[in-house]
C-alpha cells in the first residue's frame, strides 16, 4: 500500500513542491515551518526548463510567467574587459528543451508555490511551528491525521535531518556570496537587459541578470572569503566591503563601481556531503538538506523542485521504504553528474593566469549550438512521474 498522507518540515522550495506533487498523487501533506511568515531570503534565481517542466506540471508555473523575464542568452564575459566571450542561446528554450528557462526574485517564487498550496484542498501549510524531533511520535499532536512518511525539507543547516542515522552534515566551502539588487535607473548598458551574464575573473566571477519582478538587476559576486557562520544573510560592514574591493582589483572599473551602488548582503557559501538520505522506514531528507552545491551552475533551485516532484511520483507508486530507495538510486547520479559539472565552472570561472588566456581562446570558438549541446542533459530533463500527473 502506497502513503496517503506526508508530514513535511520545512516550507521552502523544496518542500512547497513536495507538497503540490504529492496533491497530484491523491496524496495529502502538512507542511510545518517555524518562521511567522514566508519572507523574503536571498535574491534572484534562475529556473532552467528542467525544472520549469515539473512547475508546470504542478500549477505554479502560469503564476511565474506573467512576472518573470526569459532571457535571449546565458553569456560568458570577461570581468577585466567586459567583452562577451560565449553564450547559450536559452531564448530558444521551449523549443529545444520543451519548457521556458526564467529568471525572477526568489520572493516571488515561493509567493506562487504557497498560494498554489493555500489553494489546494489536500495540503495544509502551519506557520510558526517549530519541530525539534521529526518522527512520527513527536509530530503524533502536531498533524490532522498520522503521517505515513515524515519529508525533511528544511535545508542546507537542517535539523530534522538528524534523524536520519548517518545523514550528510553542512560544511562551508570557502566562499562567499556578495548579493545586490540594483534598480534599472541605476543600471549601466552594459548590463545587459536579455542576458544573464557571467563575467569572469582570476579567483572570483560576478553573474548578473534582469528580474522583471522587482524591476532591476540580480547581482552576485563570488569569491574566497571566511565563514559567517550559519546565516543565510548578513549585512556588510566595512571590512567585508574590503574584502569585496580586494577580491575583485584589477575587474574594469566599471563593473567593480557597481559595488557602492546599494548595501550588498553576504551569504557564506556552505555544501552538503555525501551520508544517508533517509532511516529506511518512514523519514526522508530532500533539496539542500542532503545535496548543497556551490551555485557555479545556477541550479540550486532546480533541484529542490526536481526532488520534491521526483519522491511524489515514487511514494505514488510504492511503499515508503521502498519509494526511499528508488529515489535515492535515481537521484544520486544525476547530482553526482552536476556536482562534477559545478566543479568544473568553478575552475574555469575563477581561472586565473595562462589558464584563464586559454580559457577564453577555447569559448570564443565554441558555437551557442555547442555550448547548448552540452547542457542537453540538465536543461532536457524529463523528471520522473512527469507522464503520470
Amino acid at each position: 500500500m502506497t502513503i496517503a498522507h506526508a508530514a513535511i518540515v520545512g516550507a521552502g522550495i523544496s518542500g512547497l513542491t513536495a507538497a503540490l506533487a504529492l496533491a497530484r498523487h491523491g496524496i495529502s501533506s502538512e507542511i510545518f515551518e517555524q518562521a511567522d511568515a514566508l519572507a523574503e531570503v536571498g535574491a534572484g534565481l534562475q529556473i532552467s526548463p528542467n525544472a520549469s517542466r515539473c512547475l508546470a506540471k504542478i500549477g505554479v508555473l502560469g503564476r511565474l510567467e506573467g512576472q518573470w523575464r526569459e532571457p535571449k542568452k546565458v553569456a560568458l564575459a570577461s570581468g577585466l574587459t567586459l567583452k562577451e566571450l560565449a553564450h547559450v542561446p536559452v531564448g530558444e528554450a521551449r523549443k529545444r528543451w520543451g519548457a521556458p528557462y526564467g529568471t525572477l526574485h526568489r520572493a516571488t517564487l515561493q509567493s506562487a508555490l504557497k498560494h498554489a498550496v493555500a489553494d489546494e484542498p489536500l495540503t495544509t501549510l502551519n506557520l510558526g511551528t517549530r519541530i525539534d524531533k521529526a518522527n512520527r511520535a513527536t509530530l503524533a499532536n502536531r498533524t490532522e491525521k498520522p503521517a505515513d512518511v515524515i519529508i525533511c525539507a528544511d535545508g542546507v543547516w537542517s535539523h530534522s535531518r538528524r534523524q536520519i542515522k548517518g545523514a550528510p552534515e553542512a560544511r562551508f566551502s570557502g566562499n562567499i556570496a556578495w548579493r545586490f539588487v540594483l534598480s534599472s535607473e541605476d543600471a549601466p548598458g552594459f548590463l545587459k537587459r536579455d542576458s544573464v551574464t557571467a563575467f569572469m575573473g582570476p579567483m572570483a566571477h560576478l553573474v548578473a541578470y534582469p528580474l522583471r519582478d522587482v524591476g532591476g538587476f540580480n547581482l552576485v559576486a563570488i569569491a574566497a572569503g571566511a565563514s559567517a557562520g550559519e546565516a543565510w544573510h548578513t549585512e556588510v560592514d566595512s571590512s567585508w566591503k574590503t574584502a569585496l574591493e580586494r577580491h575583485f582589483k584589477g575587474w574594469s572599473p566599471e563593473l567593480t563601481r557597481l559595488f557602492s551602488a546599494d548595501q550588498p548582503t553576504f551569504w557564506p557559501l556552505y555544501e552538503v556531503g555525501e551520508g544517508n538520505w533517509h532511516n529506511g522506514s518512514d523519514t526522508i531528507a530532500i533539496g539542500d538538506a542532503v545535496h548543497a552545491l556551490m551555485p557555479f551552475s545556477a541550479q540550486g533551485a532546480a533541484m529542490a523542485i526536481e526532488d520534491g516532484f521526483e519522491l511524489a511520483a515514487f511514494l505514488a507508486t510504492m511503499e515508503a521504504p521502498q519509494a526511499f530507495d528508488a529515489f535515492v538510486a535515481h537521484r544520486k547520479p544525476r547530482l553526482a553528474a552536476l556536482r562534477k559539472r559545478t566543479s568544473f565552472n568553478k575552475f574555469a570561472y575563477h581561472a586565473s593566469g595562462p589558464i584563464r588566456i586559454g580559457r577564453d581562446i577555447v569559448l570564443k570558438l565554441r558555437s551557442p549550438e555547442t555550448l547548448a549541446g552540452e547542457l542537453d542533459w540538465l536543461y532536457g530533463y524529463h523528471a520522473y512521474g512527469l507522464d503520470r500527473i
